[in-house]
């Protein structure tokens, strides 16, 4: 099928901050860019020591020292109020998308200097477990020619005084940094991640896509089903990949609730939670696992198999989702995978996708 018959919203990003159209103009680069060699310029010989000194530190030590490194024109650009609302996109720092980008200087650009960038590095991979890593850069480098090219940032409050967040975007990638000044809410608000590991339109079992290892475990749970709980987990009709507000206590969930499969087949659920959390640091995961149990735990979840998009039509399952009352975990590996992802310890948290 060619790749135009797919409705994919990768085919257009959102809009940076401030921009009237989809694209960013060469001139709006070189005003910004102008800012970033005017801070080079007064902070080039001293932030380096600065940096060194924050290697050790947690990510938010290291959103502080970015924060206090940035000069007035460059804050300009990426510092906003807590609660700042955009007019076209809502609460900006809840906000979440497949494609986008929060404000509009690229990371590895001279809007900032080279330590600061090496700061923002050091943030991300302090928020992603060592072992993976390198398969991030390389989701990153298939994606968006690699970590910083495509990506931004924009932080929330003023770190040190009350309330902080760090927020980066990009294609595929929507990650934070907030040190639970979000209470209640796993990872600072929703997360997305994805990958197009051989192009928009992948084949069946996904080669060389650094997340597939994670339908594979789900799918381990769908083999252990019998005939009757098959057809309870199967679900006809795949939902648009931002339906994914929590539904709460008294909402109806696809698919087959955790609590009517057998011990076996919840401990190969539970397997498949440990390889969704994988990735983060472990204050991420804890705090995961926190907001589940608070809601009731795996229990209170369904699982959902979704048959109306199957690549290859080898009934490994490419959709599928794990819900709960305020718990979303949503892969969706066709044409490619993104993976949306909403946690919170109570449904009261509204969603801005």
């Amino acid at each position: 099928m060619p790749s135009n018959e797919f409705n994919c919203p990768d085919c257009s990003a959102d809009r940076p901050l401030g921009s009237t159209d989809k694209s960013w103009h060469r001139r709006d680069f070189l005003r910004v860019a102008g800012v970033g060699a005017v801070a080079a310029g007064v902070l080039g010989p001293t932030i380096t020591p600065v940096a060194q000194a924050a290697d050790a530190k947690s990510p938010e030590s290291l959103v502080k020292t970015l924060y206090d490194s940035l000069q007035e024109p460059q804050r300009k650009e990426v510092c906003f109020d807590w609660d700042f609302m955009d007019p076209q996109r809502g609460l900006l720092r809840t906000r979440v998308s497949n494609n986008w980008h929060i404000t509009k200087p690229i990371i590895k650009s001279d809007f900032f200097t080279s330590d600061q960038q090496a700061l923002v590095r050091q943030i991300w991979e302090n928020l992603v477990r060592p072992e993976w890593h390198a398969r991030v850069d390389k989701q990153l480098q298939d994606d968006a020619g690699g970590f910083g090219k495509q990506q931004n940032i924009a932080i929330f409050g003023k770190p040190g005084e009350g309330k902080f967040e760090l927020v980066m975007t990009g294609r595929h990638m929507t990650v934070r940094c907030d040190g639970n000044s979000t209470e209640h809410v796993a990872f600072g608000g929703p997360i997305f991640y994805g990958h197009a590991a051989s192009g928009f339109n992948e084949k069946p079992g996904h080669p060389n896509n650094v997340y597939w290892e994670q339908a594979l475990s789900a799918n381990k749970v769908y083999e252990m089903l019998d005939g009757k709980q098959r057809a309870e987990a199967e679900v006809k009709k795949t939902p648009t990949e931002q339906q994914v507000a929590f539904r709460g206590d008294k909402g109806k969930f696809d698919g087959i609730a955790v609590s009517a499969l057998s011990s076996d087949q919840k401990e190969q659920v539970q397997k498949t939670l440990q390889k969704l959390i994988e990735p983060y640091r472990q204050s991420d995961q804890d705090e995961v696992i926190a907001c589940l149990k608070k809601q009731g735990g795996l229990d209170r979840c369904h699982l959902a198999f979704y048959t109306d998009e199957d690549l290859g039509d080898d009934r490994v399952w490419d959709n599928w989702r794990l819900e709960g009352p305020s718990f979303v975990w949503y892969f969706r590996g066709f044409p490619h995978v993104h993976v949306w992802v909403n946690v919170a310890a109570d449904a009261s948290v509204k969603l801005n996708a």
